[in-house]
């Protein structure tokens, strides 16, 4: 199994965006040295966030890290142009000598519609366009297309090519059955994103992903799929509970008001900590025991951990990245038959 982080950068009140990525840049150098897999980049269009272009911090990556896989988490891709996606994700590719991904969604928060001049109207369409463009982008240097939200190409050569023959291209997926049946009958990898409830719930959708690839005509035992999940690892399980806490329910509490969700509580926040919790939070054998418990639900080929929530002190977050990649990651590797 793969393992690593994913973060969307929230800056920290009174310090700064800039103070945050170069933080940031120290958190992803960590992960590659401690052996982690993978570190990805979220997008976000709001004051809370730094990263609004995950290619340019990918870029800056790719120069302080020498075998991590580099990936956004997500890229927005409805509301952004497939073929500078391409672009970007070439470059990060070429300057990291072969370690860059893609990980495509709709979005969580709907900010960089407007931003872009998109109709929200739109959502699923947009994305199911522009991924079709995206792959096809991947296949051919030159490329003749036509579509509804951009304007056509025709017989135009995309450039850079990245060193990869093709750069990978995860689906992000929430809840949506009709996201996990179409990740499948593509034969593209999955992130299944697991925020909340009980991971078993969550199984069916796995089941939709690998039946969609299998009534396409793919052999479902190609396809990966990976579960990104909010967790914080520390010493012992109080001090990553105790730590973990404050930042992840002011998030969630300030979220949940514009959503309409009640307020994160400790009882809460404790119970979703617990094995069959979504949370991954806890000791390293807390963590280890949780990884394999869903393993057994998913047989899953990543999995990928949220630890900066919400505004999270640097040197905490370094000390759990370092637990993560030395205590967790060589037990997971051995019982999931996963070379290092």
């Amino acid at each position: 199994m793969e393992l690593g982080i994913y973060t969307f950068a929230e800056v920290t009140p009174g310090a700064g965006a800039g103070e945050r990525l170069r933080n940031l840049m120290e958190e992803i150098e960590l992960a590659d040295q401690v052996g982690l897999d993978v570190f990805g980049v979220g997008e976000h269009h709001r004051a809370d966030y730094s990263v609004s272009a995950p290619a340019v911090v990918l870029a800056a990556a790719s120069q302080r890290t020498k075998r991590i896989r580099l990936t956004s988490a997500v890229t927005v891709l409805s509301s952004d142009d497939p073929v500078r996606v391409f672009q970007e994700f070439s470059t990060v590719d070429l300057l990291s000598a072969g370690r860059a991904e893609i990980m495509a969604g709709r979005g969580s928060f709907i900010e960089s519609y407007p931003l872009f001049g998109y109709n929200l109207e739109d959502y699923d369409g947009l994305f199911a366009e522009k991924l079709a463009l995206l792959l096809k982008l991947r296949e051919s240097e030159r490329v003749t297309w036509t579509g509804k939200h951009r304007p056509p190409l025709h017989d135009l050569g995309v450039y850079p090519r990245p060193e990869q023959n093709r750069i990978p291209v995860w689906i992000a997926v929430g809840g949506t059955p009709q996201s996990a049946v179409r990740a499948g009958s593509l034969g593209l990898p999955m992130a299944l994103a697991i925020i909340g409830g009980m991971p078993e719930r969550f199984a069916t959708l796995a089941g939709l992903y690998r039946e969609g690839a299998r009534r396409a005509g793919k052999d479902p035992a190609s396809l990966r799929l990976g579960i990104n999940s909010h967790g914080f690892i520390a010493e012992t399980s109080q001090q990553a509970a105790d730590r973990f806490f404050p930042p992840y329910s002011e998030v969630m509490t300030r979220i949940g008001a514009e959503r309409g969700w009640p307020p994160t509580t400790r009882e809460d926040f404790d119970a979703s900590s617990e094995l069959r919790g979504a949370n991954f939070v806890g000791s390293p054998q807390a963590i280890i025991d949780k990884i394999l418990f869903q393993y057994e639900i998913f047989k899953h080929d990543r999995f990928l951990m949220q630890m900066s929530v919400g505004p999270t002190p640097h040197a905490q977050l370094m000390k759990s990245i370092e637990l993560f990649g030395t205590a967790v990651a060589p037990v997971i590797r051995k019982a999931t038959g996963a070379a290092a």
